[in-house]
């Protein structure tokens, strides 16, 4: 199991520490430090993370107005100075609030809560050669049985997502990256920050988009070259 995460800090001093912790963390994965908000936005559109360890008081703009500029927020963990910004981060329900200089303990026992949460909305995938399949969570009881032959497109939802299939849409807590993880890699390609698609389900590629079941969904500039790969190789195999 993985989480992805970044950093975003104005001071170096800060990020080094950070980064030093999550390197001690075999779950965690380092995808990039920013020194300011606004550098972060334009990677935030083109990848998804699991974790965002986020100062408040940075230069441009601060963490809060950072936080309520996205369109989906991930889990947070603030890294603060200032315990006088805690109320703020509560009512933005972050995961989790450190004050510096932040103590390896107290660190991992935050990592810990955002690794408990993607463990327990994690998908259970049956890898078996016929009748594959996987187990999702519908509610916080119900497990739903999913044949993966049967799965069109992965659709982000904020922090849900929605399996679409030829006859049903279910909505499942769980972010697009971990759920991918969980699918046969050669059976399923991310195309977009929003959408992982069944490669043998693609009925047409034209620039930069690709139909299935009638209905067109763009490809991302940075999937473009691997996604059309993936497709048209398969394809040829057909």
């Amino acid at each position: 199991m993985n989480l992805s995460c970044i950093i975003i800090d104005d001071e170096p001093l800060a990020i080094k520490v950070i980064k030093n912790y999550t390197e001690q963390i075999k779950e965690l994965t380092l995808q990039a430090t920013f020194t300011n908000a606004v550098e972060s936005m334009n990677y935030l559109q083109e990848h998804e993370v699991d974790l965002i360890f986020l100062d408040v008081n940075m230069p441009l703009l601060d963490g809060y107005s950072f936080l309520e500029s996205l369109p989906n927020i991930p889990n947070v963990i603030i890294t603060t100075a200032h315990s006088e910004y805690a109320v703020k981060g509560y009512e933005l329900e972050i995961l989790d609030f450190l004050i510096k200089p932040i103590p390896f303990p107290r660190f991992l026992k935050a990592v810990n809560k955002a690794i408990k949460i993607k463990t327990e909305n994690q998908s259970i995938v049956k890898t078996t050669k016929e009748n594959e399949h996987l187990f999702v969570k519908v509610d916080k009881k119900r497990m739903h049985k999913i044949y993966l032959n049967d799965i069109l497109v992965i659709e982000s939802l904020k922090d849900y997502i929605k399996i679409i299939t030829a006859t049903d849409k279910h909505i499942v807590h769980q972010t697009l990256s971990s759920f991918t993880e969980s699918l046969p890699q050669d059976q399923f390609i991310r195309i977009h920050r929003s959408y992982t698609i069944s490669i043998a389900k693609v009925e047409a590629i034209e620039g930069n988009s690709i139909e299935i079941a009638g209905s067109r969904y763009t490809i991302g500039r940075s999937y473009l070259n691997e996604a059309k790969e993936a497709i048209l190789d398969l394809g040829d195999q057909d």
